[in-house]
């Protein structure tokens, strides 16, 4: 085995995308080439193990916010035990800023950008020569249609375990700064029939769980309507052998043409991710992000009463020039329109993204360790943004888990970022913990909060039981509280009347 492909993916039902193109377009090097993944949290010295038992001559990386500093590590180890094998870097880490990381200055080339077609051409300049002189290559990005689609290299056991990552277009219109896709000149479409023709196959071969990666699935909105019409032919053709789609949707582009063919879809099978990020139009201009936000909320609206889409929508905190007041006003308008999961984002300063230029007129001071988080803005200090770190944290906990969805309306009230707030403020002076809460503790935590707040004793009771879902699970939770001193025994006995 002469090529190695690999990456550290963020879980083991992730499937790479980014490295089934690689090896779909290595051409005559196909035959050569392997790709081997791995997951975050694998020690690095394991990982350098099994790259090295197959004596590779060139190990392609593909490296991302999320595995950038592990992957370091272990092109550290390799440089140090197989000093001869050529590493090759890519990906949207690396392909910007590329003089400050130490993983750069360990490897012998980077592409940065696209690489589907620019890997090969330089594994064949290390292989035959004449050497490349160069480190850093950047990637040529041809027409869609000279690239080979991957989709045939999904394996059995990738269609059976893992998501499948699908892409009908690359690329975004749209210049939100605090985006990657904000360098983009434009959306490419890949053409139609022939993407898809692979789906079919993918279908035929049993796949039924689709995340299509597309930042803008419904700009071209004949182009979504086929496909979402591939999906509707396959839940007619079998409705017991459902499929699952997943797509990114522009939250104020929804015409009726499209709603007519959400509408048809059964419960469980479509998924939209929105991204509202902010409700302040002062901040969208600011990071030039177009958005009517009345027509988003409209239809989010729709969505929710008329369709039987799981919403998932994205917020981000810590944007420049929003302030915990406008932040939490676009929250409770967005809790008020009651989608599945709100994804409360904190912001991060992804390499080579905008952003960063208003660093000096809004303070914006980032981590500097991946992710790069936000950790204080000239609206947000540095307290303020630890408590909305622990908000989302704990949101995950109780709110997107869906394991309190009959508690949430009395936690949250009248004024839900209010509530939630004091919540996650009072959790943490408790346990001093966002992480690793048991349920049974968590669910008595619970408890001891809405009592606190008034709620009848009864009610919480309840609510709390129907979530847990059996008598067992209910009492649980209710001793788990008593014990850690979440409940006082007064309460206690009250709750087992």
């Amino acid at each position: 085995m002469t090529i190695l492909l690999t990456t550290l993916n963020a879980r083991y039902a992730h499937a790479s995308l980014g490295l089934r193109y690689l090896q779909a377009n290595m051409a005559e090097l196909a035959g050569q080439t392997r790709i081997q993944e791995f997951v975050i949290g694998t020690r690095a010295t394991d990982i350098v193990e099994k790259l090295l038992a197959h004596n590779p001559r060139i190990i392609g990386f593909g490296v991302y916010i999320w595995n950038v500093e592990e992957t370091t590590r272990i092109v550290a180890l390799l440089k140090r035990l197989a000093p001869k094998v050529v590493i090759v870097l890519g990906g949207p880490e690396v392909s910007h800023e590329p003089a400050q990381q130490e993983i750069v200055r360990l490897a012998d080339y980077l592409i940065t950008g696209w690489g589907d077609i620019s890997f090969a051409q330089l594994c064949r300049e290390i292989l035959e020569g004449p050497k490349p002189l160069m480190k850093i290559h950047a990637g040529l990005q041809p027409p869609l249609a000279d690239i080979n689609l991957p989709y045939a290299l999904y394996s059995a056991e990738d269609l059976a375990h893992r998501t499948l990552y699908v892409e009908a277009s690359r690329g975004c219109p749209f210049k939100c700064e605090f985006c990657l896709s904000a360098l983009d000149k434009t959306a490419w479409p890949f053409a139609l029939d022939h993407f898809l023709a692979e789906l079919e196959q993918l279908h035929a071969r049993g796949a039924r769980l689709f995340k299509f990666v597309d930042r803008t699935f419904n700009l071209n909105i004949k182009s979504s309507l086929r496909i979402m019409q591939f999906f509707l032919d396959k839940l007619a053709a079998n409705p017991h052998d459902p499929v699952y789609a997943h797509f990114e949707v522009v939250p104020d582009h929804l015409p009726d043409a499209l709603k007519d063919s959400i509408r048809q879809f059964p419960p469980g099978t479509l998924q939209f991710e929105i991204g509202i990020q902010t409700f302040n139009p002062a901040v969208q201009a600011l990071i030039s992000r177009r958005q009517d936000n009345d027509k988003a909320a409209d239809n989010i609206r729709w969505l929710r009463q008329h369709s039987h889409a799981h919403l998932h929508v994205d917020l981000i905190a810590g944007l420049p020039g929003e302030d915990m007041a406008s932040f939490a006003a676009g929250f409770d308008r967005l809790v008020a329109l009651d989608p599945h999961e709100i994804q409360f984002g904190i912001l991060k300063r992804l390499r080579g993204t905008p952003i960063i230029r208003h660093t000096d007129d809004y303070a914006l001071v980032f981590d500097p360790a991946p992710p790069y988080q936000i950790l204080a803005t000239s609206t947000l200090d540095f307290a303020t943004m630890q408590r909305l770190v622990r908000f989302a944290r704990y949101w995950d906990l109780v709110a997107n888990s869906g394991r309190f969805a009959r508690t949430l309306p009395l936690v949250l009230g009248s004024s839900p970022f209010a509530n939630f707030m004091a919540l996650a403020d009072w959790l943490y002076s408790v346990t001093d913990a966002t992480h690793r809460i048991a349920l049974d503790r968590l669910a008595g935590l619970v408890m001891r909060w809405l009592v606190m707040q008034g709620v009848e004793e009864d009610e919480a009771r309840l609510c709390l039981g129907q979530d847990h879902g059996r008598q067992g699970g209910r009492m649980a939770a209710e001793k788990t509280a008593q014990e850690s001193g979440a409940i006082p025994e007064r309460q206690a006995r009250r709750l087992r009347a």
